[in-house]
């Protein structure tokens, strides 16, 4: 097989510090790059740029480890510098710790042929001088070149895009395959990249589906761009599009604040919560066809989140968090007795009213700007997983807040704003609510227990694992309905719920 080799242009100084950071974008922990050139060919520059984009400031003091050998600096991802011009044999790597600087962090190591083979499984970056500026060549690992070869496929859609000058910073990835980026403009303007490569190569369940296809999650941005649009087109305050390549899963969007829902120290404020459920009553006052446009002809289709979706949802339960808290796997009793206890309640849900769901309709992704105006004041993000089912599905998102406490009293506020904001629209059946709110609750906490111990085993995102006692909190505090009397019995038999955990 040929080795992939990528290649790039830096005409200037610039241009090397914006490809430092299109690098320092793509590394991960226990990257080792290789960096080779003569005196004076750039190496040094070329490692700052990446020390400063991973540490995420472009002024820090970066000297040369010509003497030191290595340099240490606490970033985003811990990185190591090694310059190996002095080191007289390459045993002494042992000594200076590269293996391990290497494990938990990333290492840039200039003049790395004094390391004999000690560096075969590298990301080698060699830089030529073209007397017209520099030619940077890469080669590497495949994974590591797949991931160095999308950052520059990002920087390519930015230039396209009219940011030839814009500076990149990594802002977060989430629980999904979605990674987003700050982007700075030349203009000292702030914007938002998001990365979501098409769903691809996805472990297929029993039915012959992979998880995605039969939950109904997002498979391209066509379903951002869609319901962004559609959002705003109703008056309500998603981020506008300033670029897209949807074949490419590249979105250039509105930065619409950083200002978090929750209070500075992390704990619900209760008027922005209110504002949240009556702007999630406005929504459902809206109208939302099931079909709506992208982009030239292009339409996204929203689909039903129907007992198929519901219930592959409901069984990450059984497949995760079980073994988790059991030491064993469920076995076909256990399973069928589960999912039976929760075909009729999705028998119950059919009855229920349907309406838009955005399935994540929670503080994470909710910006509080209260420098606006009415439902204004209410950024919205994170909408591609948007379908058409139970509208009490989101109230449950919100009142039980996956990633904060929410006291009971402040939950009965929630929805209390919510429906009576419903009943000034018109007709509401409080009783059918009720019921369904609960049935919800029950089923997205009994989800979220799920992925969250599945993105700490399978995905290791140790993180989620602390939400897990609220988790069951809040399950404990649905079971109270008496449509899920069943369902309850049979979570406390499995050692499920243990009481009224906090």
């Amino acid at each position: 097989m040929t080795a992939r080799v990528l290649e790039r242009f830096l005409p200037d100084e610039e241009a090397s510090a914006l490809f430092g950071e299109d690098i320092a974008i793509a590394l991960r922990p226990g990257d080792v790059l290789a960096l080779k050139g003569d005196l004076g060919a750039g190496k040094t520059t070329l490692a700052r740029a990446v020390i400063r984009a991973l540490a995420g400031d472009p002024a820090l003091d970066v000297p040369s480890p010509t003497f030191t050998l290595v340099q240490s600096y606490d970033a985003r991802i811990p990185v190591h510098h090694f310059d190996l011009y002095r080191l007289a044999a390459a045993d002494e790597l042992e000594e200076l710790g590269l293996a391990e600087a290497a494990q938990d962090g990333v290492a840039l190591v200039e003049w790395p042929e004094r390391a004999g083979d000690a560096l075969a499984g590298a990301i080698r970056l060699d830089l030529h001088d073209s007397g017209e500026g520099r030619l940077a060549v890469m080669t590497g690992p495949d994974e590591a070149m797949h991931r160095i070869e999308r950052s520059f496929l990002i920087r390519d859609f930015l230039n396209r895009s009219g940011e030839q000058r814009a500076h990149r910073a990594f802002l977060l990835g989430d629980a999904s395959l979605r990674a987003y980026e700050a982007i700075t403009t030349a203009g000292d303007e702030r914007r938002i990249l998001m990365n979501a490569p098409e769903r691809r190569d996805e472990p297929l369940l029993d039915s012959g589906r992979p998880y995605s296809h039969v939950a109904h999650l997002a498979q391209s941005v066509s379903a951002s761009v869609a319901m962004a649009r559609a959002m705003r087109a109703r008056g309500f305050s998603a981020y506008d599009i300033y670029a897209q390549d949807l074949p490419a899963g590249l979105l250039l969007v509105e930065d619409l604040g950083d200002t978090a829902f929750l209070s500075p120290e992390g704990e619900p404020i209760a008027d922005r919560y209110l504002a949240a459920a009556r702007l999630l009553a406005a929504i459902h006052g809206a109208d939302w066809p099931a079909e709506l446009p992208v982009a030239g002809g292009v339409r996204h289709v929203l689909p039903p989140y129907d007992r198929e979706a519901l219930g592959i949802e409901v069984s990450l339960l059984t497949d995760w968090y079980m073994p988790f808290m059991a030491g064993r796997p469920a076995d076909r009793e256990e399973r069928a007795g589960y999912m039976a206890c929760w075909e009729r309640l999705f028998e119950r849900l059919e009855s229920a009213e349907k309406n838009l769901v955005l399935r994540d309709f929670h503080s994470p992704n909710i910006i509080w700007r209260a420098e606006r105006d009415g439902f204004d004041r209410l950024g919205l993000i994170d909408l591609q997983d948007a379908l058409l089912g139970p509208a009490a599905y989101d109230v449950a998102s919100l009142a039980l807040d996956a990633r904060v406490t929410m006291p009971e009293a402040l939950e009965r506020q929630v929805v209390e704003a919510y429906c009576a904001a419903r009943a000034e629209q018109g007709p509401f059946d409080r009783a059918g609510f009720d019921e369904a709110y609960a049935i919800c609750a029950a089923q997205r906490n009994s989800k979220l227990l799920g992925i969250f111990v599945r993105l700490e085993q399978r995905d290791h995102k140790p993180f989620y694992i602390r939400h897990l006692p609220r988790i069951r909190a809040y399950l404990n505090r649905a079971m109270r309905h008496p449509v899920l009397a069943e369902l309850k019995a049979f979570y406390r038999a499995a050692g499920f719920l243990t009481g009224d955990e906090v």
